[in-house]
Parts: structure tokens; C-alpha cells; sequence
């Protein structure tokens, strides 16, 4: 017999916790590992891997292959654990009161170690259409490498019926999160004595005209645009996360730089606002600056970029998915998901719905709960079972 049959999701989850796969490490031990456990069980593979080669996508496919089935998704990397304190050691599962800690256990390894340990299930079982589990990286840093993974899925000759991102809502159903759009502002003044402050291009001065009309376009989003009463922030936000600038206090600063987003209701045009912000550099600050420096640069760069989920309540996926989690509500979440890609580019019904609490995501002392685990592992029976009918 296959040990791996004998396999708990704890048992998987400690291993996965294992793998350090911050998202600007490779995964691809971790890709050996799933590799390892799902082809014994008979799993059709198909590994799908970056420019670079140190990172890899991997698509599993079980039952028939001439009809549309479902895909169960989640991402392989984590967030860093750097400047955080923990209480446990962050790439050794530990378990403490009932709760298993470690990074990724919420976000989202603890719904991938529920995907292999109900594997042998789905390889067991007569499907009459196919179940997929699709392991992307790179989320974290702006759902990246599942575009590749969407690619391929594009080249089918039938598309999958719909797609249950794992990522932790405590077991609800989610079937709408917002867009996000990043950038950064990158700021070239010119420097001087600050006594002569006035001749020169001050780098953080128009930076901070910048960002003082950046919050005054979230003000006015906020008490004049749509809102949303579902998201727990029922509007379209902008914010600020990162400024660095200048060397001394006498001198004036040559170089700013800056990190700004939207995060914008699924139906909300942020390319107007954007325009917006890109006008005003133009019409407002350019010619400013470059009236007392031709050398002077002020230019932003999309740094993230991934769409809405808006899932309609009435969808198939959405009524299956309350079916399966036995439950007759749904929620929208301010967080971005892979859902957005699937739905949006991949043309592919999706809903989010994972174990784990998205409040304890990215913190020191991250956990799951067996619980947890086992309210997953149920939702995939009933998953299994509606395919083998």
C-alpha cells in the first residue's frame, strides 16, 4: 500500500509548512512533493513552469477526460515571516491547544493539505466528471504565476464548469472580492542647499502634492461613489503603504519613491482613476518641475494588477458551492483572490471557499484548527460525491 493513503491533512500540512516557499523563493520542492504523493494515486500531471525555471505551476487531473468537470485552486507561496515575532518556530508545524501553527497554514497550506489528503478519495471514486487541482505561486505578490496555469487550461477543448479557490473564509461562501491596481511613484529632482530651497526640483515636495490629491480622490470616491453594503468596506479605497526620500536635512532631496493602490469595487472603473492620477503628474506637476529643471522625471509604474471576482448569486457554481459547505448565504471580502483571473480571463465560474480565518493571514502565529481542516475535507467529499453520481 501507498503510505501516502495514510496520510492525514495534518500529516501533509506539516510537510508543506516544511517548504519555505516565500514567494521570492522557489517552490519546486514542494512541486516534487505533491508530484510525489498525487502520481501514485494515478493523477494525469502537468507541471507548468516559469521563464526562469525555479518556480512551477501544477495542474492534477482525476476521472473521464471527455467532459467539463471542476477545478479545486489554491497558491503554494506565503508571505515573508521577516520582522515578525513568533512563538513558534515559522516552517515546523506546531501544534498548541487544539491549534496548529506555522506560516501558511491559514493562507493557504492548510487547504492544499486538505486537497492531498482527500486525494486518494478522489482517485477511488467513480467520477462521472473530472475533479482538477490546480497549485499556482506567486499570488502574493499579485496572483502572478496562475496566469500561466489559466493559459493552458484555455487550450482545452472543454472548459471546466466552474472553480473553488481555497483561499481561508472559514468554510462561507464567497462569491465577489475587489480589483487591485499597485504602483509606484519614482520621483527625480534635482538637489541643492536647502538654504536655496526654491531653485531647486524638491523630489518629496511633489511627491507629497502627489499623495495629498491621491487622498482627496479617495475622499471623494468614498462620499460620491458606489458602494457596496455586502464588502465589509463598501467602497472603492485608495492607500498609501511605502515613501522614501531624501539624504539630509539640508539638502535638498534628489530622489523620492512611493507606493500607492486601488482597491476598487468589482465594477468600478479604475482605469479613469488612474487617468486621473496620471493627468494630474502631467497637467499639475510636470511642467512645475521641469520649468526649474528640464532633467526633472516624475513617471509611475504598475507594479500589481489583478481583476474582481463577481460571481452572480444565481450562477451554478454559487448554488453547488452553498450545496456542498450546507449553508444558503454568501459574502463579498475586500482581499484579492486567483479568483478574479479565473473568472474574469479564464471565463470560468468561480467562488472563493476555504478553511481558516483570513484575520489571522500574513501575522505572526499564524494557525488553523483541526476543526478546520475537517470542515474542508467534508466539503471536498460532498464535492466528490456530486461528481460521482
Amino acid at each position: 500500500m501507498n503510505s501516502n493513503l495514510d496520510l492525514s491533512s495534518v500529516d501533509h500540512l506539516r510537510a508543506l509548512v516544511g517548504f519555505d516557499t516565500v514567494s521570492h523563493r522557489s517552490n519546486l520542492l514542494l512541486i516534487d512533493y505533491l508530484e510525489r504523493v498525487l502520481e501514485p494515486l494515478g493523477a494525469r500531471l502537468e507541471r507548468i513552469e516559469d521563464g526562469t525555471g525555479q518556480k512551477a505551476n501544477l495542474l492534477a487531473s482525476f476521472g473521464p477526460t471527455d467532459r467539463a468537470g471542476y477545478i479545486l485552486s489554491g497558491h503554494t507561496d506565503v508571505v515573508p515571516v521577516d520582522g515578525q515575532t513568533w512563538s513558534t518556530e515559522p516552517f515546523e508545524l506546531t501544534e498548541r491547544d487544539g491549534k496548529l501553527f506555522g506560516r501558511g497554514t491559514t493562507d493557504m497550506k492548510g487547504f492544499l493539505a486538505c486537497c492531498l489528503a482527500m486525494a486518494p478519495k478522489i482517485a477511488a471514486a467513480p467520477l462521472k466528471a473530472p475533479l482538477h487541482i490546480a497549485f499556482s505561486y506567486d499570488e502574493e505578490v499579485g496572483c502572478l504565476g496562475v496566469r500561466d496555469l489559466i493559459a493552458r487550461l484555455d487550450t482545452w477543448d472543454l472548459r471546466p464548469l466552474g472553480c473553488f479557490v481555497g483561499e481561508p473564509t472559514s468554510m462561507q461562501i464567497v462569491t465577489s472580492h475587489k480589483a487591485k491596481r499597485a504602483f509606484r511613484g519614482v520621483v527625480t529632482g534635482t538637489p541643492g542647499h536647502s538654504s536655496r530651497a526654491p531653485s531647486f526640483v524638491n523630489a518629496v515636495d511633489f511627491a507629497a502634492e502627489f499623495l495629498v490629491e491621491l487622498r482627496r480622490l479617495g475622499i471623494e470616491i468614498q462620499q460620491t461613489g458606489q458602494e457596496d453594503a455586502m464588502f465589509d468596506v463598501p467602497f472603492t479605497t485608495t492607500h498609501v503603504g511605502l515613501i522614501e526620500g531624501g539624504k539630509a536635512l539640508n539638502i535638498v532631496p534628489e530622489h523620492c519613491h512611493f507606493e500607492f493602490e486601488f482597491r476598487a469595487l468589482p465594477n468600478d472603473d479604475v482605469d479613469a482613476m488612474v487617468a486621473h492620477m496620471q493627468r494630474f503628474v502631467e497637467v499639475e506637476l510636470l511642467p512645475r518641475m521641469k520649468a526649474l529643471s528640464p532633467d526633472a522625471r516624475f513617471r509611475l509604474e504598475n507594479i500589481i494588477s489583478y481583476p474582481g471576482l463577481d460571481t452572480a448569486p444565481g450562477e451554478d457554481i454559487v448554488v453547488l458551492a452553498k450545496k456542498l459547505a450546507r449553508q444558503n448565504g454568501h459574502g463579498k471580502v475586500a482581499y484579492g483572490t486567483e479568483g478574479g483571473r479565473f473568472s474574469k480571463e479564464g471565463g470560468i465560474p468561480t467562488v472563493v471557499c476555504g478553511p481558516g480565518d483570513i484575520e489571522r493571514a500574513h501575522k505572526a502565529d499564524e494557525y488553523i484548527t483541526r476543526k478546520e481542516l475537517a470542515a474542508c475535507e467534508a466539503f471536498i467529499g460532498d464535492l466528490i460525491a456530486h461528481l460521482s453520481r
